[in-house]
């Protein structure tokens, strides 16, 4: 494993971190940080815990932590509710948001907004947010309003699961973009969940984590050998973090 040396400045920790959903054990023991105007990635496959980390830094009270902590900035935020931690800065798409039946996109985003983003940045024409949110969309416009309502709420964590899911290539970058001139270059620290790592290669994370079976087991700096692992060997080279050199 690779050892990546933390500054004092962090804005998210979790500390040994023990999470169940279901009444099953999810979560084995997260230890994870990330600085503001960072931007890092989650790895792993299918089941693997990715998610359920999101859900649980959100606030989820379908996900029971067991044991661990998890810390904003100096802040202990492990009991407090999901609303409290939006306000305090955490925004989190969802890999699989629901359709919600009476409720116009622009309705939403009037509601939550404490940044004013254009639209048109996304390509979106008006009449798109006067569509009832989610219902009959595709899976490509599910993640782009998924972006513009994390744009719409300013936040200082920007946790985005499977943002590249359902995007061609040419939407992907320009959301890349985005979320690069929008978000980080304005010093929010963005988490990438992602099981293809196709954005990766437009944002480039500092740091690219592996999880398997409810653990990170890997932290690298150079994420271009851990597409290269996982895409030759799959997840099985990661358990010894046997990276493949260039």
């Amino acid at each position: 494993m690779s050892n990546i040396a933390m500054s004092d400045k962090i804005l998210l920790t979790l500390k040994n971190l023990y999470a169940a959903g279901n009444g099953k054990k999810i979560l084995n023991g997260i230890d994870f940080q990330i600085r503001p105007g960072e931007v890092q990635a989650l790895l792993g496959p299918n089941a693997s815990g990715k998610s359920t980390l999101a859900q649980v830094i959100s606030g989820n009270p379908k996900y029971k932590i067991i044991k661990g902590g998890i810390f904003f900035g100096q802040k202990e935020i492990t009991k407090i509710s999901p609303e409290k931690r939006v306000k305090l800065g955490i925004a989190l798409t969802w890999q699989s948001p629901p359709a919600i039946k009476g409720v116009k996109f622009s309705q939403l985003l009037e509601k939550i907004s404490k940044v004013k983003f254009e639209s048109e940045k996304l390509d979106l024409k008006p009449r798109f947010l006067e569509r009832e949110l989610n219902l009959e969309f595709s899976g490509g416009e599910k993640k782009i309003s998924e972006l513009l309502q994390i744009l719409s709420l300013g936040p200082k964590l920007a946790i985005f699961d499977e943002i590249d899911s359902g995007l061609d290539i040419k939407r992907l970058e320009k959301v890349a973009k985005i979320i690069k001139k929008e978000l980080v270059a304005k010093g929010v620290s963005v988490l990438l969940i992602t099981h293809s790592g196709v954005i990766l290669r437009f944002l480039r994370p500092k740091i690219t984590n592996v999880m398997l079976n409810g653990k990170i087991i890997c932290k690298e700096k150079d994420y271009k050998k851990v597409l290269r692992t996982i895409k030759k060997y799959g997840y099985e080279k990661c358990k010894k973090c046997k990276l493949l050199a260039d």
